[in-house]
């Protein structure tokens, strides 16, 4: 097709960056794809049509004013499987027209989803479990200063599996080399932190393990948990909470509700929810 297509990420090579904003200002560039990069200030379109947006739960506050200076005659379609209560809210009172899409692919299983204190022995469990069937393994904490403390425990309490560590504050190269190895079936256990949120498809990958569940919000569980469960294979989620420490009202709300809806399609049904505990 006669369609100039380009890329903008901080995985793009400077040089072919530079080129790509080019194109965007003189109008050569007739689709690309980015990431937040996109928004930058610098970037200049000779004349937007459409703005497709996926994962629109992932965009600030500053995202979205900047997007609102993109938008005087622009069409707009927003994709997500969690819809924030803002945006649940404007489509349900007609500023947003809805649509929503219920049907899973064929032969996809639900995922069987577990909320509890960490406990050795079951993480022990599920870890191994995953390995003996030939799967994959994720285990998602909430900050990078976490990490330390779960990788001991798995190369402590489950030295049959191989691990490795990505985080956002990684270079650009190493972070994209892990990833690709996990990818290629290099490891058993990916231990990372928020960035598995979205974008990852590795079918081999059926068993989540996410370390104190009670500091992410609603919207990052449901899209942490869909990362498992992408192949007609039965996935586990194991949402974790700190041994003997209390939870706030919200977090048990939060966790309440995420594990009682672990059917297919249930995200309008959770950004509901979370609109209500809100």
């Amino acid at each position: 097709f006669p369609i100039q297509v380009g890329q903008l990420s901080r995985f793009v090579p400077a040089r072919e960056a530079e080129l790509t904003r080019e194109g965007i200002k003189d109008g050569t560039m007739d689709i690309v794809v980015g990431t937040h990069a996109l928004l930058a200030k610098g970037i200049r379109f000779k004349e937007l049509g459409l703005l497709v947006i996926d994962e629109e739960q992932r965009f600030g506050v500053a995202h979205k004013e900047r997007l609102k200076e993109l938008r005087s005659d622009v069409h707009v379609l927003t994709l997500t499987a969690t819809p924030i209560p803002r945006t649940l809210q404007m489509s349900l009172t007609g500023v947003r027209d809805l649509s929503i899409i219920g049907t899973p692919p064929v032969d996809r299983l639900s995922i069987r989803t577990y909320v509890s204190e960490f406990d050795t022995v079951t993480i022990r469990e599920a870890l191994l479990r995953e390995h003996f069937r030939g799967g994959q393994s994720f285990v998602v904490v909430p900050r990078i200063k976490d990490l330390a403390e779960i990788e001991d425990f798995l190369k402590t309490q489950v030295p049959e599996v191989t691990h490795v560590v990505a985080h956002g504050q990684m270079a650009a190269g190493e972070l994209d080399r892990r990833m690709n190895a996990f990818y290629d079936g290099k490891f058993d256990v990916l231990l990372a932190t928020t960035i598995v949120e979205s974008g990852l498809d590795i079918p081999t990958a059926n068993t989540m393990v996410v370390w104190r569940a009670d500091m992410f919000g609603l919207a990052q569980l449901y899209q942490i948990r869909g990362r498992v469960g992408r192949s007609k294979t039965r996935a586990y989620c194991y949402l974790t909470t700190k041994p003997r420490a209390p939870l706030t009202e919200g977090a048990e709300k939060r966790l309440k509700v995420l594990g009682s809806l672990d059917s297919l399609g249930a995200g309008f049904a959770l950004a509901s929810q979370d609109l209500d505990i809100r």
